[in-house]
Parts: C-alpha cells; sequence; structure tokens
C-alpha cells in the first residue's frame, strides 16, 4: 500500500507582471481563476506568451527558494525572486515530484503539468549565467482546477489534505 506524501511547503513570494518584456512585481496575494490563469498577469491578459505554443498548463507557475540557495551556494550565482519570472516562489516542496499530480496552493487547487525548462532569454534580462544551472531545476507549470486566493505565507499540500490555509 502506497503512503501518502507528507510534504507540506509555504508560499515566500507572489511576482507577475501584465505584459511580458515588464519585470516581475512583487505581490501580497494572487487571484486564480480555474482554467485561466492568474488575475493582472501577462498570460492572462493574453498580451505575451513566452511561446508559440500557449498550452493550458502553463496558468500558474512555481519556483523553488531552495534553487535559489543552490545557485549562490554551488554557482555563486545570486538569483532574486523576481528575477526567476516565475509566480511562485515555494519552500519545502519537491516541485520536480509533483508532475502530474494536484495539490493544493492557498484556497485553489492545481495540477502540475510539467517541469519548466529554463531560456536564454532570462540570462538576458538578468545578466546572470542562469541557464545550465537551472536545467531541471527551473520550476513548474500547472493549471488551475478551482480558483481562489493565494498569499505569502500559505500552505503548499496534497489534495488530498484539507486545503492550504495558513
Amino acid at each position: 500500500m502506497p503512503s501518502a506524501p507528507t510534504w507540506i511547503g509555504v508560499v515566500r513570494h507572489l511576482h507577475l507582471t501584465p505584459r511580458a518584456s515588464l519585470p516581475m512585481r512583487a505581490q501580497d496575494s494572487l487571484t486564480l481563476i480555474a482554467g485561466k490563469g492568474i488575475v493582472g498577469d501577462r498570460y492572462t491578459n493574453e498580451t505575451g506568451y513566452y511561446s508559440e505554443r500557449p498550452e493550458e498548463g502553463r496558468q500558474i507557475t512555481l519556483f523553488e527558494e531552495e534553487t535559489l540557495e543552490a545557485l549562490r551556494r554551488d554557482h555563486g550565482i545570486d538569483l532574486f525572486p523576481a528575477e526567476h519570472r516565475r509566480n511562485v516562489t515555494t519552500f519545502g516542496v519537491p516541485l520536480t515530484h509533483l508532475v502530474g499530480r494536484r495539490f493544493w496552493l492557498g484556497e485553489a487547487l492545481l495540477e502540475a503539468t510539467r517541469l519548466s525548462v529554463p531560456c536564454k532569454h532570462l540570462e538576458e534580462v538578468t545578466g546572470k549565467p542562469v541557464f545550465n544551472p537551472l536545467i531541471n531545476r527551473s520550476g513548474l507549470n500547472a493549471k488551475i482546477l478551482v480558483g481562489g486566493t493565494v498569499r505569502v505565507g500559505d500552505r503548499l499540500s496534497p489534495e488530498k489534505c484539507e486545503r492550504a490555509k495558513r
């Protein structure tokens, strides 16, 4: 009999931007719309896709704070939460293990669709050599199944757990 996941993570930072060319802006909370995306974000606004192949599974993106620490420790690169261009920075969550799984993020239920891949644009924007160090550690794409609000400090937890309130 498989054991139930025991991880519980926390939201450390939230970001969005209304257009792809603009810097990410820190937020205290984000409003997630099921099947659509984040209110006010570039992809929900349909004003800035980073790919010619937009897909349902890119409604929200997550990134591990542990990866920021590893970049600093292992490569001497200071990359900050607003610079990785993902919406949610997490701590204590094994994002690579969530692909194909559902989980609570604040009031919202998400389904992880695939790992994000790094792009050279991130190096151009930040001026930091992050492409190679971020291979297999560039975050997680997800679709929003149940909308709601997510706030800094909210928990992330497996679908079978109670909603991930603080």
